[in-house]
């Protein structure tokens, strides 16, 4: 039994804020403007909704960050200025408007979002992957004991990660789709092939500026992904979106969805396109919500099973 008392309380309480300071340190909380931005962290954390969000309203903002209403009115206000937000008013309530970033706004936020995820590579890099998972999953491990969450809930229920791949993913990729299509819609080789194809085009012709891959990770095990590739002439591929079934229900899809969305805008293309199937309505769903436009079908019997393949684009 562990007996609490006042001074181990004192000692834990002094570890978690010296902690804090540390790590506000390491990630440039305390300077004046954000990652060198023209923004304080609370308007890039604002910027970051709007820009990773689907149209959110002020008051979804202020709920996720948790943020005063007069500031961040103020903050909108001066982004509206600048010409970097506008506001839809919402058609189930004309008290809310909607927001989303102007291309001005767009191109305001990609610099910040690039040097976050440059500085993010560069911590790690200093790391052996051994160590970054750890690192990464005491991360995980911290988010979840705060938010109240118990590790032994069903994936569903607890919170999740995206990362880049590291050394192993991209056949983990491979062996999920095959397995998972042939269990649920029995289609075999050579789906598994077209898997092992996408990948390695994919693996072999990386551009790191144009194109990216995202996997999704609850308590250091893979439960998502998806690559988004380029197609040539402007136009994107998203390729192998993948969540496990034990982790659906909780909007990993939508999100690396929305993650591979937001990455081509920035990337300046004009367009996004992915190929799926009639009997995926999840998937589909997924791309409808994310404004994809169904384009064409045809049916095919390539993997052992009559289907329709589909073909969706994105105008961005």
């Amino acid at each position: 039994m562990t007996i609490v008392t006042a001074e181990n309380t004192d000692a834990r309480i002094a570890a978690v804020r010296r902690f804090n300071r540390y790590y506000t340190r390491q990630i440039g909380v305390l300077r004046k403007t954000f990652l060198d931005s023209p923004y304080s962290l609370g308007e890039a954390r604002v910027l970051y909704e709007i820009a990773s969000r689907r149209a959110p309203t002020a008051s979804d903002i202020a709920r996720n960050l948790d943020l005063d209403a007069g500031y961040l009115s103020r903050v909108l206000r001066k982004f509206e200025r600048r010409g970097l937000i506008r506001r839809r008013t919402s058609p189930q309530d004309g008290r809310q408007s909607h927001l989303t970033l102007t291309p001005r706004g767009q191109k305001s936020f990609m610099p910040l979002e690039a040097r976050s995820q440059r500085d993010t590579a560069a911590m790690l890099a200093k790391l052996k992957p051994a160590d970054q998972a750890r690192l990464t999953a005491a991360m995980a491990t911290i988010e979840t004991l705060l938010e109240g969450q118990d590790r032994d809930q069903p994936a569903s229920k607890r919170s999740y990660i995206l990362r880049p791949p590291r050394p192993g993913d991209f056949g983990w990729i491979v062996k999920r789709n095959a397995e998972l299509y042939a269990q649920d819609y029995g289609w075999v080789a050579p789906f598994e092939g077209v898997c092992a194809q996408i990948v390695a085009d994919f693996v072999n012709k990386y551009d790191e500026s144009r194109e990216r891959c995202w996997i999704a990770e609850i308590d250091c095990e893979n439960v998502g992904a998806v690559m988004l590739a380029d197609d040539g002439d402007g136009v994107a591929r998203v390729r192998l979106l993948l969540v496990e079934p034990k982790a659906r229900w909780l909007g990993i899809g939508a999100r690396l969805t929305d993650e591979a969305v937001r990455f081509a805008r920035g990337a300046g293309y004009r367009k996004i396109t992915l190929w799926t199937h009639s009997v995926l309505t999840a998937a589909r769903h997924i791309y409808q919500e994310a404004g994809f436009k169904l384009m064409r079908s045809e049916e095919h019997q390539n993997w052992g099973q009559p289907v329709v393949s589909e073909h969706w684009d994105l105008e961005l």
